[in-house]
């Protein structure tokens, strides 16, 4: 069974996931009605993806016989003052959700659950992905703001293919979309 501590806050964590999941969408929005059809990909999926890992959290506590809370999120931002907005707002999201997911490891090596402990690993590896992805994308779209498509050929090169799923990420609660 998962620590007390460490369920309420994996609990918090999923909705620190969905609210994720949910301003991607207004960023992906946001680039579809900027005729942006590759930013706007590029976000849809990032929000599927934030919505599968808070999944993966409750499928864990599922698993661990533990509470689950689904609670409602904020409503995202969705006005942009320009195309580097929502990307800077992306990557500042990907840092907190970083420190927030190094905190659940605290809490959970605090707390001696070495089962939930080695469940957060999977994350954290996720997170250095995703802070790195982020800072590349707002890199190349400060450069390229006054030429959007650039950004759009750099996403069809570094992002165009179909990635495969992580064999190692944990199980979604209803499966992996």
């Amino acid at each position: 069974m998962a620590a007390a501590r460490f369920v309420e806050r994996l609990n918090e964590q999923i909705a620190q996931e969905l609210a994720a999941s949910q301003q991607y969408i207004a960023n992906a929005v946001y680039f579809d009605s900027e005729t942006l059809p590759r930013l706007a990909a590029f976000f849809y999926a990032q929000a599927v993806e934030e919505r599968n890992h808070a999944m993966m959290m409750v499928r864990y506590l599922l698993d661990a016989d533990a509470s689950v809370t689904i609670p409602g999120v904020v409503a995202p931002e969705s006005q942009f003052a320009d195309i580097v907005a929502p990307v800077a707002l992306a990557l500042e999201q990907e840092k907190r959700v970083s420190d927030q997911i190094a905190g659940l490891m605290a809490v959970a090596r605090e707390q001696e659950d070495y089962l939930s402990e080695q469940f957060v690993q999977w994350f954290l590896k996720e997170q250095v992905e995703e802070v790195s992805t982020m800072s590349a994308l707002l890199t190349v779209i400060e450069r390229s703001s006054d030429t959007p498509m650039s950004v759009e050929d750099y996403l069809v090169r570094e992002h165009g293919g179909a990635e495969s799923a992580d064999p190692t990420a944990p199980p979604a609660a209803g499966g992996a979309l």
